[in-house]
């Protein structure tokens, strides 16, 4: 009859923090779907997360970007795990921490047999950098899906997010449909993340 059946979305009952790692021997040893969260430092990956597991602060959120320099797990409902990696580009930072970051983040990537999928998020107010191409070039390189995601969109008008959009689509040479705008404000995006989290998990079960 045409009509369209949505899948209820995950209901959120149980969260909590397992553990920050810098190595893999330090890592979780559960076998459960993994989902990895990336981008540059203040992007809004915290917030991102609390948003998706309706938490106002299991990730801590922070004004000084930077400050995760750790690679930090979540359990979600005894069946997912979320993975907060290192925030990278923010310029104080030391260069030994910055230095860091990328064979941290990298052996976590090439190491996690349990990691479905990864989302990368962008400010929908600034060009991809150098950064998120190599993060890009990366996960091409390797087969790992990943979802674009642009944050904060509440601090654009409509008019602005669709110009913000196109430009940034083209950059990273994307589908404009292909990418999601968020804001952890309005929750703008959150049902549509959860969604395609969904259905990476679905499509690695078959």
């Amino acid at each position: 009859d045409g009509r369209v059946f949505k899948r209820p979305l995950m209901i959120i009952k149980d969260v909590h923090f397992v553990k920050s790692a810098t190595r893999p021997d330090q890592y979780p040893e559960y076998d459960l779907p993994e989902i990895a969260f990336a981008g540059r430092s203040n992007v809004g990956k915290s917030s991102l997360i609390n948003t998706l597991i309706q938490r106002k602060d299991l990730v801590k959120t922070s004004s000084k970007p930077g400050c995760t320099q750790l690679v930090n797990f979540f359990l979600v409902n005894e069946s997912i795990s979320f993975v907060d990696l290192p925030g990278y580009g923010y310029a104080k930072v030391s260069k030994k921490v910055r230095a860091q970051w990328r064979p941290m983040v990298e052996k976590y990537l090439s190491t996690r047999d349990s990691l479905f999928g990864l989302i990368l998020l962008i400010d929908i107010r600034r060009d991809p950098e150098k950064e998120e191409f190599e993060m890009m070039d990366w996960l091409d390189g390797h087969d790992m899906p990943y979802l674009v995601v642009l944050t904060k969109a509440d601090k654009l008008s409509k008019t602005k997010q669709l110009k913000r959009v196109a430009a940034i689509c083209s950059r990273i040479d994307r589908d404009k449909d292909s990418v999601i705008l968020f804001s952890s404000k309005t929750r703008q995006g959150r049902d549509r993340v959860w969604s395609e989290i969904e259905d990476l998990i679905e499509w690695y079960a078959q």
